[in-house]
């Protein structure tokens, strides 16, 4: 008898397959002596829309409501049809006899391969492939110690309860909203708390009021010294004029040194990755956003194998990946990380608790480099920019601490204490894996550190100039996406797995936009949270969810108990926007009319487009009025927006700088050629008299009438 393996994506099932030596390709398969590969494409299979269940709930009305089927149907994803017939075909093949699942290891990989299972109405005995990297050698040791399929029947069963949890409030919910204020509103369990992040932050704003403050800053001996508050020991003076008394009172004295206090601290590389700090250092660092660093992870762990398994939510390795270290430095022994892996070569690595702890880890390990041999010249340089994170991390985690002597000098003058702070490196150790300095995650010390000469107690300087330094309390900053990411995490909102789709959904629904590097809730959102019930806003509800959800998975609660309160839930979320008074108004429609149907159609700002969108939910047109590039301006270097179509096709940058496409195109070819500094300062001439003049083309004069904002 043959088995029978089911990947999640071809890319995957192509590995596994030249593993095992399977070499005849079928129709979605491919077929050795003893094992035949088949995969999914993602999902093959998904919960049935309401409408499959009875014709009453094809229509959107709200007299329906709740819609809570008795008995779940499972259905056939359209777009993928034709490969869940061949995976079918595979499984109810007689010379098949037993089952491998090898879907990735996680909640939502689970569900992939075991709805593909039920639909196909599977009997076969199951087993599991459980590996957090696809490396030939994962596979072959993953293939050695296979797993009962028994043994994860509890994190199927969550992992089912989570699709019907959401489709449960999220359809209803979103039928409710859309039917009462006619209007295409959806809520979710986590995009509407998350999106109440946003709204709760530019309130915070909004309300706040700056308030002035002071300090005082003395300079002797090439040392600043700064005031500092001898009761609660802060360096801002709310009252300018203490502040200027201060300074006036101090000019000429000289300063005593009180106490000068010498330490030798050490301290550790930072904990290595997993998928939420490594999003949120790409977004810092990159500005990628969580997808697109998700997306980059997912090539580097599936394409090349050379990072294990992106969707982890520990920074800790467990005790049986000690032994492989070794190995794993050596295949980053290249590049730029050659001399830094070098220097690790004989060293006999240790389960030391800072990085390696069984107790905290549960599905995947951190983020590391495998095995694999790297050629970083087939990496894209997105690709080489995360895997170059990771990789300094893992490789900082093993080196020694870093040692300094650390000092803080405490002096008076005029019954006033100044203090100031330095500190020596001793020995660099993990910060040389860094070109330069990392970002301290403390945040900022107001007392900065600078070199110190070596002083005594009861030393006597003069002060050579004083300065009254002045300043204003800042509101809280918007969220970036690494920031809405922490407040996610902290909140407990989606998982590692979730939280990016969950962002660039509240993108797709216009319910959120970016500007630069900040993240703002649109008119839309703002109205969105003030007609969902109060309760669906809160983080505590999906965090409580998720909790239950990881006891399931433990085996330590029922999927039954769960989805009755579900049910619940969605009936009070329903009562409570039935009694509701609230209105929708769409505040940016256009005089463009749709089309398709004939309708004001509404301007949105997408990602990184602007659109008009018929406000028709039916009739669902939307068209795209310009779109952001990685095109930069000759003139100011920023990135341009292209409009129009076809030949019509300009970039216009905010600068005022404009380019035909045609023009764009030339000039790319002959800049990099061999030209003359003549040519090109000609060139870029005749473009900076042209982005004088004015923009004239349909497209623009389209827009010119439409509301952004």
């Amino acid at each position: 008898m043959k088995v029978l393996v089911i990947a999640e994506k071809p890319s995957v099932a192509r590995d596994i397959a030249r593993v095992l030596g399977c070499k005849k390709n079928g129709q979605g398969m491919i077929e050795g002596e003893k094992y035949i590969i088949t995969w999914g494409l993602g999902h093959l299979v998904t919960l049935a829309d309401p409408e499959e269940y009875t014709p009453d709930w094809k229509e959107w009305k709200m007299e329906v409501l709740p819609m809570v089927p008795k008995s779940w149907k499972l259905t056939v994803i359209r777009q993928t049809a034709k490969q869940f017939g061949a995976v079918k075909a595979q499984i109810h093949r007689k010379d098949v006899g037993e089952i491998i699942i090898a879907t990735d290891a996680g909640r939502e990989g689970e569900l992939v391969a075991r709805w593909i299972l039920d639909m196909a109405k599977n009997q076969k005995p199951l087993k599991r492939l459980w590996i957090s990297s696809v490396t030939d050698r994962a596979i072959r040791e993953g293939f050695a110690r296979l797993r009962d399929g028994r043994d994860f029947e509890n994190l199927y069963d969550a992992a089912r309860a989570r699709a019907k949890a959401d489709w449960l409030v999220g359809i209803n919910a979103t039928r409710a909203l859309t039917c009462k204020y006619n209007a295409k509103l959806t809520c979710g369990r986590v995009q509407t708390p998350t999106l109440a992040l946003l709204a709760n932050r530019e309130e915070e704003i909004r309300s706040f009021t700056p308030k002035s403050y002071y300090g005082v800053r003395l300079y002797s001996e090439g040392i600043c010294f700064t005031w500092q508050d001898q009761k609660s020991g802060s360096t801002r003076i709310f009252d300018g004029e203490r502040a200027k008394k201060i300074t006036e009172m101090i000019q000429g004295e000289r300063l005593l040194l009180e106490r000068v206090e010498k330490k030798k601290k050490h301290t550790y590389a930072p904990a290595l990755y997993d998928l939420t700090e490594l999003q949120r250092d790409a977004s810092r660092r990159f500005g990628f956003s969580a997808k697109e660093t998700l997306n980059i992870m997912q090539r580097l762990y599936e394409h090349h194998k050379v990072l294990t398994y992106p969707r982890t939510d520990s920074r800790y390795i467990s005790s049986d990946i000690v032994p492989t270290l070794r190995e794993r430095v050596e295949a980053c022994k290249t590049g730029p990380y050659r001399d830094l892996a070098k220097a690790l070569h004989g060293k006999t690595f240790k389960a030391e608790k800072r990085f390696v702890d069984d107790s905290k880890v549960s599905d995947h390990h951190a983020i590391i480099p495998t095995e694999q041999f790297v050629d970083l010249t087939h990496m894209t340089s997105e690709e080489r920019k995360i895997y170059d994170l990771v990789v300094r991390r893992f490789l900082a985690v093993l080196y020694p601490p870093a040692e300094y002597e650390q000092v803080r000098i405490q002096a008076s003058v005029c019954k006033e204490r100044f203090v100031a702070k330095g500190e020596t490196i001793r020995e660099a150790g993990w910060r040389a894996v860094y070109d330069s300095s990392i970002e301290e995650e403390d945040g900022e010390d107001e007392l900065g550190n600078q070199t110190l000469p070596d002083l005594k107690e009861g030393q006597s300087l003069l002060i050579k100039r004083q300065e009254r330094t002045e300043g204003k309390t800042k509101p809280p900053a918007r969220y970036t996406e690494a920031a809405l990411l922490t407040a996610m995490e902290k909140g407990g909102l989606g998982t590692v797995a979730t939280r990016a789709d969950i962002i660039e959904k509240l993108f797709h629904t216009f319910y959120m936009e970016k500007k630069g590097n900040d993240l703002l809730i649109t008119s839309k959102g703002k109205q969105l949270l003030e007609l969902v019930p109060q309760d669906l806003k809160k983080p505590e509800l999906t965090a409580r969810w998720e909790k239950e959800l990881q006891r399931i998975s433990e085996g330590r609660q029922k999927e039954s108990s769960f989805m009755r309160e579900i049910e619940r839930y969605t009936n009070d979320v329903l009562s409570d926007i039935r009694t509701s008074e609230g209105t929708f108004r769409h505040d940016n429609l256009t005089n463009r009319k749709c089309p398709r149907c004939g309708k004001r159609m509404l301007a949105v700002n997408g990602k990184n487009s602007k659109m008009l969108v018929c406000q028709d939910r039916e009739c669902g047109y939307r068209e795209t009025i310009s779109r952001t590039t990685n095109a930069r301006c000759p003139v100011c270097h920023k990135r341009m927006e292209l409009f129009g179509k076809g030949e019509a096709q300009t970039f216009v940058c905010v600068c005022g700088h404009k380019e035909k496409m045609a023009a764009f195109e030339d000039r790319r070819k002959r800049e990099g050629k061999d030209v003359s500094r003549q040519d090109v300062r000609r060139y870029m001439k005749q473009q900076q008299k042209e982005a004088e003049q004015p923009l004239n083309h349909a497209f623009a004069e389209a827009f010119a009438k439409i509301k952004l904002d």
